[in-house]
């Protein structure tokens, strides 16, 4: 019979009750920015220079209601620095609106400029350089292109100029930072159509934003990703679809349904053929991009998952990556019209992994139910039939996404008809519901919504030799963050000296 949340019949899973800032807050997300070597100064040395904004090593920032907040990191081999929450590099106080996402432009990132896009819950994107004071910039500042929360901010890849912005409207827009906004509302022209979006060139006599326009989905698009080599795009929406497109030719090239609900968050694995979902069905999805099919599913959280990512360092599928690149195209991708792709990558994306040695993919979640899991995603899984075994055939439909009719198709398969992952490890980490997993050379960085920020020591890899004496033996999860978490923020204005209103 079938097991697993909804078998019996999906069922949302309500957030968990607890202490803490109601739903009104934006979630607590983080963004990290990697500047050369880190500092040689100390933890207690003040930074080479003024506020310490043009010293190597990282930044992060993160928001907690109206605020912004930015700090040295303090995760890189080598380091020896803490984050002294009483001295933030930078703060800012926004009146009126709260910045829920926000992105750094590690392209560009250099001592001298650190680029960094924000965009808020009433509609606007903040364009400013934490170095040039004076670099900054406000899209859809009248609201003219879309009313709506800002849900997500992401660079192209290798661009010093362009990023896309998407709504709680569905409509996800391409900017250029070089670019005024229209003093009027944009008008477009429909460049190409199909099941569940549709693309849009702005009218326009001079260069303005939006350059384009997607509309994706029904109801709010939650996130999206750009896949390692920069051609393809993944968006997760609230009405449960997964859709890639190829960016360039803005063909939709892949799509998959939730089990139940809406999908939140989207990551790709390290060489471009999975993509892991997670979402209001409780559950992380493994979606095959070569195959086009779901070919695994995760059940250990008891709520919603916010978060999730791959472990690049601890994924082993590289040699046989290599050896796949050299396999013919699938055919599909040969349709593809050529012309210049997106960022980093040349070439179409990698044939299916040669059925020889040992892979495996690590990646991890974080929920609602502050549980942090980790999975590993294995050969037996992937190919179910054995290394011998035939390919799975039959890739998604891409029309009927009547909920009635898709389950059980290939584009949501019933809970028995793919292997259900358990989770390697499962540690409730916070008192909050999670908001943000990142996976760094030596830690892991979390995050929850009262705004408690941890950095989670790899075995062996602790900052000091203090710290390793407080990790747990080889091999195993550390059983509590290092000492250069992040403890809890307050969001009174009179913690940073340097906090600026906007």
């Amino acid at each position: 019979s079938a097991s697993g949340p909804g078998a019996a019949g999906p069922a949302p899973s309500p957030p968990p009750a607890g202490p803490g800032p109601g739903p009104a807050l934006p979630a607590v997300r983080l963004s990290l920015v990697r500047l050369g070597e880190p500092d040689s100064a100390g933890a207690g040395e003040p930074p080479a220079t003024p506020a310490g904004l043009g010293a190597g090593g990282d930044r992060v920032c993160f928001n907690l209601g109206r605020e912004l907040y930015f700090y040295p990191g303090c995760c890189r081999r080598g380091s020896q620095r803490s984050i002294d929450l009483n001295k933030p590099i930078d703060k800012r106080i926004y009146k009126g609106t709260q910045p829920p996402c926000h992105d750094f432009n590690q392209f560009t990132a250099a001592t001298e400029t650190i680029s960094l896009l924000v965009g808020f819950s009433a509609g606007q994107v903040q364009y400013l350089d934490l170095i040039k004071k004076d670099t900054s910039k406000l899209f859809n500042e009248e609201r003219l292109i879309d009313k709506t929360k800002v849900t997500y901010l992401k660079w192209l890849p290798e661009s010093e100029s362009l990023f896309l912005a998407s709504h709680a409207s569905g409509h996800l827009y391409l900017y250029n930072v070089g670019h005024p906004c229209a003093s009027a509302p944009p008008q477009y022209s429909l460049l190409k159509q199909g099941e569940g979006f549709a693309v849009y060139a702005a009218k326009s006599k001079a260069p303005r934003n939006p350059l384009a326009k997607w509309a994706v989905g029904e109801g709010p698009l939650n996130e999206f990703a750009f896949s390692p080599d920069g051609r393809h795009l993944a968006c997760v929406s609230q009405d449960g679809c997964l859709r890639v497109f190829h960016f360039d030719s803005m063909l939709l090239r892949g799509l998959m349904k939730s089990y139940f609900g809406g999908l939140l968050c989207v990551c790709w694995s390290p060489d471009g053929r999975y993509v892991v979902t997670g979402g209001e069905d409780d559950l992380v999805t493994v979606w095959s991009f070569t195959e086009g099919r779901v070919v695994a599913r995760g059940h250990g959280h008891k709520s919603w998952v916010n978060a999730v990512a791959f472990d690049p360092y601890t994924t082993r599928a590289e040699e046989a990556a290599a050896a796949g690149a050299d396999e013919e195209r699938s055919g599909e991708e040969e349709e593809e019209p050529e012309g210049g792709s997106t960022g980093s990558g040349g070439g179409a994306p990698l044939s299916p992994l040669p059925k020889a040695g040992s892979i495996t993919y690590r990646f991890g979640s974080a929920g609602q139910d502050t549980q942090f899991c980790l999975w590993d995603l294995t050969e037996d899984v992937l190919y179910p039939g054995g290394l011998g075994g035939d390919k799975p055939s039959g890739a998604a439909p891409r029309s009927r996404l009547d909920p009635a009719k898709v389950l059980g198709t290939a584009l949501c398969p019933r809970i028995h008809e793919v292997p259900l992952l358990e989770p390697l490890v499962c540690k409730k980490i916070a008192q909050e519901r999670l908001t943000v997993l990142l996976f760094l050379e030596d830690c892991i960085i979390t995050a929850c919504q009262e705004g408690l920020i941890c950095t989670w020591a790899r075995p062996g890899k602790a900052f000091t030799d203090e710290e390793t004496e407080a990790q747990t033996g080889e091999g195993s999860w550390p059983r509590s963050p290092s000492k250069s978490v992040v403890e809890g923020i307050s969001s009174q204005p009179g913690n940073s000296p340097s906090g600026t209103v906007v």
